[in-house]
């Protein structure tokens, strides 16, 4: 292992944060039949850990102490759940400089981005903490005079939350932080690429007084732990976040025992820059938004549409700052793009590329393999592309940007919606009608508006159409893990 990840290891085992066990009740355990699967950099190929690969067995385990630690969770009071998630608040950002190693080790982003997710996702533990007190009820005016009629809301039981590995902290806190806020319970399924983050932020879980089977880790066999968590009948709710073909599946499968289900899926962001918008902020706006984490997430930008008065100027402005990213290990300062996940990443952009220039696309920066090797893959820019190329119907998720010229408010609006996606769409405009009028138009569950980075706590974060449903964050997220109670109290006159 080279030297310096050598001292980040070391450090975060100082910490006592490299954890490669499952979670079950409050324990730390291998697989039942001693199965381990290695976790790897994938900047530099080396194996950080080998973590336990758990299955069937194994999660129907963390169900039951779920399900027996949900009657004793839930009976707490709102503010005692709060304060058990305020410590685990400060626990993780009293440890965020180990979170954020051990994240840009397994996952690949740059330090400084990972930094930024611990304190993301940090937040939405704090947030719920303080939510928790403000989960309220109603009484309605009786039909009767001698009734009264009221509302309760009460926590939903055991959650199946499974997380995807492109944020690795953040996705968890995301669900599991309402969860807890509201009196539920979670089995939680990390990316087998992305355990040591969890493991880690689930044992400071633990040191802040969430009691043993109140969160629990389980990490191995996706197919076995998936079919676990949607065959029980103790779950009753799903959680996920990832592709859209996963999330039908899950979605269909849940049927069978009624979950209550909320989605996160892919998405296929347009970035729309009118022939107003301010070049620089555009050019800052886009760039954030699509080589955010080497474009390996969910809301960036997929598809930047120029309109043509423009597309010149904003091309060249747009390709010297992309030019200007650096790309290399995360635990280097000055890397500001690191690597895909892995090899059928970059196969995967690859492929988007061959097709768009097989028909008739131009490369205008980039479009290979990185020299650093490995999983590497240069920042590039495309143009020329048309609607009937895979970078334009679908998800690229990596560092490609094509560039679309639009002639029209109409063209470029129909153009963003041209998708069964509908996550998040960016507009760069200086006319506050114009900003209205096309942010009304797209079928989206998030706009940015002259901004590239658009995600909080205090908003909620979902999509439309086949980009998922359900919300999460903000006031709005609690409802997600919370069953509506109806109680007609008779003969009280």
């Amino acid at each position: 292992m080279s030297a310096d990840a050598s001292a980040a290891m070391e450090k975060i085992r100082a910490a006592g944060l490299l954890k490669t066990q499952g979670l079950i009740a409050g324990q730390w355990v291998d697989a039942y039949d001693g199965k381990t699967i290695e976790v790897q950099n994938p900047a530099t190929g080396e194996v950080l850990a080998n973590v336990s690969f758990m299955g069937s067995r194994e999660t129907s385990d963390a169900i039951a102490s779920a399900h027996s630690t949900f009657y004793s969770w839930s009976k707490l009071t709102a503010s005692e759940r709060g304060k058990a998630l305020r410590k685990w608040y400060d626990l993780i950002i009293s440890h965020k400089e180990e979170l954020a190693l051990l994240m840009t080790l397994e996952q690949g982003k740059p330090m400084k981005e990972a930094l930024g997710e611990v304190n993301y996702g940090a937040s939405f533990i704090e947030y719920f903490a303080e939510e928790a007190k403000r989960i309220y009820g109603d009484i309605i005016p009786p039909t009767l005079s001698d009734r009264r009629l009221l509302v309760l809301k009460q926590p939903v039981g055991v959650v199946g939350a499974i997380t995807p590995w492109n944020f690795p902290l953040a996705m968890i806190t995301r669900k599991v932080g309402p969860a807890l806020a509201c009196g539920c319970t979670v089995v939680v399924k990390p990316s087998e690429f992305t355990p040591l983050t969890s493991l880690a932020a689930a044992d400071l879980a633990l040191q802040a007084g969430i009691p043993a089977g109140a969160l629990n880790v389980v990490m191995g066999n996706a197919p076995e732990i998936g079919d676990a968590l949607l065959q029980s009948t103790q779950v009753r709710k799903i959680t996920f976040t990832g592709s859209t073909a996963v999330g039908k599946k899950l979605m269909a499968e849940s049927a069978n025992t009624v979950k209550k289900v909320s989605l996160e899926l892919g998405g296929n962001a347009p970035c729309i820059v009118f022939d107003d918008a301010d070049i620089d902020v555009a050019v800052k706006g886009s760039l954030a938004a699509k080589f955010r984490n080497s474009g390996q997430t969910c809301v960036c930008a997929n598809r930047i549409l120029v309109q043509e008065g423009i597309y010149e100027k904003f091309a060249s402005a747009f390709i010297k700052a992309v030019q200007s990213l650096k790309v290399g290990n995360g635990l280097e300062e000055s890397t500001s793009q690191g690597p895909l996940i892995n090899e059928a990443a970059v196969q995967k952009v690859e492929k988007f590329i061959n097709d768009a220039t097989s028909k008739g696309a131009n490369v205008m920066l980039g479009g290979k393999r990185h020299s650093l090797g490995m999983s590497f893959y240069e920042p590039t820019v495309v143009g020329n592309v048309s609607n009937d190329m895979l970078l334009f119907r679908e998800e690229v998720f990596g560092p490609v940007a094509p560039l679309i010229p639009f002639k029209t408010e109409e063209e470029a609006v129909h153009m963003a919606n041209d998708t069964n996606a509908g996550l998040a769409a960016y507009i760069f405009t200086k006319s506050i009608p114009r900003s209205w009028r096309v942010s009304e138009s797209l079928e989206y569950g998030l706009v940015g508006v002259n901004e590239g980075i658009i995600s909080t706590e205090v908003a909620p974060f979902g999509g439309v159409k086949q980009s998922g449903l359900g919300r999460e964050g903000s006031k709005y997220g609690v409802d997600e893990y919370l069953e509506l109670k109806y109680i007609c109290m008779g003969n009280l006159g």
